[in-house]
């Protein structure tokens, strides 16, 4: 027998082994270990990207094994239908190409999406843990029972020997062969439904294959009988409010007299109960009319930069007083390597402060400010769930709000800046466009008034909004609110994420649900 010895962490008699729900924080962790465990598989491990979605998409349904702070196990699952997870399927459609986007509270079934291990801790059975967690969770929602497509990583050794795919897994199920996978999921109570071929073109090993696997909830009809089927974690709250500003731009005598503009739409959205209020695109140009001759472009950026650290701790800082998440609009943003990016800082009530670069600078944008497209593109978890932001010209690019709803994005924020009112039906049909394909809120917020004098901000034009899917949980014209174009004013909307997953799993039409991931995908190469 070959002597085994514990990894460092676990001779300190002080280290614990535990398994908790995952959180975003764990996400860099998580995605170094799942490279270690499959980065010599042919197989990928999981971008933050996907793993930002499979939390945000499901919370309480991702789990990992620390020992002490180190992640040495991952576990992720989501619901579905029986008519989903009892059909044959691919790795690719079943979890949205890795961002269980295809979760679905209404779902009866459990799917077993992904169990890794360190290898360096493997023999501590820290795999089993994980299936207790997830048997554990699937009997607190009262769901039948667990199903996925387990991989066969001994196959393609064992077809060299004559045998075919099912004669192998016969003889796994009869235990005169042992496969390392199979035969565990057989101990943990699972049982064979099926074969499906092609599952994973990446996972060599299994040529393809995997095993259709089930796993019966024994309490399910006692629970259901007994009327005590319990909610496992916590809710989204019923309705948030939404208020999007059409700020008028007009000269400011001082950088003081333009805070008091900003918190006084903070505080009459406050007052109305908001959860979230939203400036537009660059509004923050309106600093620079305190100066007594116009700018450069570089100089402007200058002036800007100033302001900067002043402009992000006084709105932090109303985000706290006045308990409402803010989206700060944007703001032209000398980076530490010297770039000059497009920012929209997002101002959380707990003090969170985010940042979102604009990807897709416009032509104007470079020419007069020098402004670079940013790398990344990520959902914000709030307290009201998680968000995507796009500026101005980004809605126009689907594949970026797909990225974001891809990671679990339910409302997305669209600050804009147009000067006439050609521009602004190019973002107003896109945005509209986003929240039908995606079906998702979409919250409009825009300038009007001008800015004689400032580069590049002389006329605006803008009509904000928020619009909602068409369908018929919502509005007749998929408009909840909108405001009168060019008249400074606050347009309001109570959005339901309840009605929001209605749509998505059981609306007339079923955008999310209906994607051919068999043809196609947005595979995010940023940061």
């Amino acid at each position: 027998m070959t002597e085994h010895h514990p990894p460092a962490a676990l001779e300190n008699p002080r280290s614990r082994l535990q398994v908790r729900k995952a959180n975003l924080d764990d996400i860099p962790a998580i995605a170094d270990l799942t490279q270690r465990v499959y980065g010599s598989s042919g197989m990928h491990g999981y971008s933050r990207g996907s793993l930002r979605g499979q939390i945000n998409n499901f919370p309480d349904g991702q789990f990992v094994a620390v020992v002490d702070e180190q992640v040495v196990g991952y576990c992720a699952t989501f619901q579905v239908t029986e008519a989903v997870g009892l059909k044959p399927h691919t790795w690719v459609e079943i979890t949205g190409n890795g961002y269980a986007s295809r979760h679905n509270p209404q779902g009866g079934w459990l799917y077993g999406m992904e169990v890794c291990v360190d290898p360096e801790y493997r023999g501590y059975r820290i795999g089993q843990r994980l299936y207790n967690e997830r048997k554990r969770l699937c009997r607190t929602l009262g769901l039948k029972g667990i199903v996925f497509a387990g991989r066969l990583p001994t196959l393609r050794r064992r077809l060299k020997k004559g045998d075919s795919v099912e004669d192998y897994v016969q003889q796994v199920v009869e235990k005169k062969l042992k496969d390392p996978v199979l035969s565990f999921q057989l101990r943990n109570g699972f049982e064979v439904i099926g074969i499906i071929p092609h599952y994973m073109a990446a996972d060599r090993d299994s040529l393809g294959y995997a095993v259709h696997l089930a796993w019966h909830n024994p309490k399910v009809d006692h629970e259901r009988l007994a009327g005590r089927t319990k909610r496992y974690g916590s809710r989204p709250p019923d309705s948030i409010r939404v208020g999007a500003v059409q700020y008028k731009q007009r000269r400011v005598k001082s950088f003081e007299e333009f805070l008091s503009l900003i918190e006084y739409f903070v505080d009459v959205v406050a007052d109305y109960k908001g959860d979230f209020v939203v400036f537009p695109e660059m509004f923050v140009l309106q600093v620079l009319s305190i100066e007594d001759q116009q700018l450069t472009p570089a100089q402007s950026i200058e002036a800007l930069s100033e302001h900067t650290p002043q402009f992000k701790e006084a709105l932090r800082d109303m985000a706290i007083r006045y308990n409402i998440n803010i989206i700060g609009g944007s703001h032209p943003t000398r980076m530490p390597n010297g770039r000059v990016e497009n920012i929209a800082y997002i101002f959380l009530r707990d003090g969170a402060v985010h940042e979102q670069p604009k990807i897709h600078p416009t032509p104007n944008e470079v020419y007069w400010w020098n402004i670079e497209g940013g790398s990344s593109l990520h959902a914000i978890e709030t307290d009201c769930g998680p968000i995507g932001v796009l500026i101005c010209y980004d809605s126009e690019f689907p594949e970026l709000t797909r990225h974001l709803v891809d990671q679990g994005a339910q409302i997305l924020f669209v600050p804009f800046c147009t000067d006439e009112r050609q521009s602004y039906m190019r973002v107003r049909y896109c945005c509209q466009a986003r929240a039908v394909e995606n079906q998702i809120y979409v919250v409009m917020a825009g300038n009007v008034g001008n800015l004689p004098g400032v580069s590049n901000m002389d006329i605006q034009y803008a009509q904000s909004c928020i619009l909602t899917p068409c369908d018929f949980p919502f509005a007749r014209d998929g408009v909840a609110a909108d405001t009168t174009p060019n008249v400074e004013m606050v347009a309001f909307a109570d959005l339901r994420p309840e009605t929001l997953q209605m749509a998505r799993n059981s609306g007339t039409v079923q955008n999310l649900r209906d994607r051919r991931h068999d043809l196609y995908n947005v595979e995010w190469r940023g940061d």
